[in-house]
């Protein structure tokens, strides 16, 4: 069994982030990570580009330069395995941690497995837990959801040239995902269940989004949910009328936002608050597991986004400092 002061589960650019700050106090932890290093950027529409300036983006002290006003999805890669290459962040990558036991004396037994299903121990003083979001999509429970045409994920647009597609949400995935599908070609319907445009939209891509609309470019359904996916169409109920449509559609993007892995953080004891986000001290990211620590996403307590970067990054100090409290460093 392989021994380490501190496990990291998780390299986002927020476990990152707690690693280089636990280095700044002498711990050298171990992060685990079941795909590649800041998987869920990676995963983000190939040519988005951030909310957030690159300044609030930065971590371990690293300059985070671009040319743009905001960076690319290509840039922040580049950049944070360039911060975690220069820190010597020791990362196990297509590692999967399965287990979590905690031990009478306060440590944690944890099994993981590798790539070729090789099983994995370890024990730790303690784990912090930054798993984030985005292998969790939140469903709509409707008939249809798990059919090949429906997806949670948008990558880029050129798939669905010529295609009518069904885009559920109103928040910047979904608008960003309309404005790049019309101008590939494709025939777009956004599925909205709140009665006007979201305020979270960016104030610099509303109105474009807003004259599409107007000019008919792209249909706009507000008080409206996707209540049926069938191979050729989808039903759309509106909340207000109770009117039921039946519109063509060969694709649906399930925009719908994500959550934590409740089944995980249960399973070695945290537990799940009302609203469906796990407990967790906010001064010191502790949960009510002593040891188990919570950074980024799975602590945010609502939808993931980019944002979270820019406060989960500094979630790491806040644990280290618990932790040299506790002595865990000496």
């Amino acid at each position: 069994m392989q021994a380490e002061q501190v496990i990291i589960i998780g390299a986002g650019p927020c476990g990152l982030a707690a690693a280089i700050e636990l280095q700044a106090i002498g711990i050298e932890p171990l992060i685990i990570e079941k795909r590649n290093v800041v998987h869920s950027i990676s995963q983000y529409p190939t040519y988005m580009h951030f909310f957030s300036t690159p300044e609030l983006l930065e971590i371990g002290g690293i300059p985070f330069t671009t040319a743009n006003d905001k960076p690319s999805r290509v840039e922040a890669l580049s950049y944070y395995r360039n911060v975690a290459l220069r820190h010597g962040v020791r990362i196990n990558a297509y590692e999967t941690v399965t287990a979590i036991r905690p031990q009478e004396d306060g440590s944690f037994e944890l099994d993981s497995h590798d790539r070729a299903g090789e099983l994995i121990q370890y024990r730790a003083a303690a784990v912090i837990v930054a798993t984030g979001y985005f292998d969790h999509p939140n469903e709509l429970g409707i008939p249809g959801e798990k059919s090949d045409k429906v997806t949670h994920f948008f990558r880029e647009a050129h798939p669905y040239t010529g295609m009518k597609v069904a885009i559920i949400g109103g928040s910047n995935s979904a608008i960003d995902a309309a404005l790049e599908l019309e101008r590939a070609g494709a025939k777009v319907t956004v599925v909205y269940r709140g009665d006007q445009y979201s305020t979270s939209i960016k104030s610099w891509v509303r109105p474009i989004f807003e004259g599409l609309v107007n000019k008919g470019r792209i249909q706009m359904r507000f008080a409206s949910r996707v209540v049926e996916i069938h191979p050729r169409y989808v039903v759309i109920l509106n909340s207000k009328t109770g009117e039921r449509d039946e519109l063509p559609n060969d694709f649906v993007l399930a925009l719908t936002g994500f959550h934590p892995d409740r089944g995980f953080l249960s399973s070695f004891g945290v537990t799940i608050e009302e609203e469906g986000y796990p407990t967790f001290n906010d001064e010191t990211m502790e949960s009510n597991v002593p040891g188990i620590y919570l950074a980024g996403v799975v602590a945010s307590r609502r939808e993931a986004n980019e944002i979270f970067i820019e406060s989960g990054r500094f979630h790491g100090r806040k644990i280290a400092a618990h932790l040299q409290q506790k002595g865990i460093n000496s």
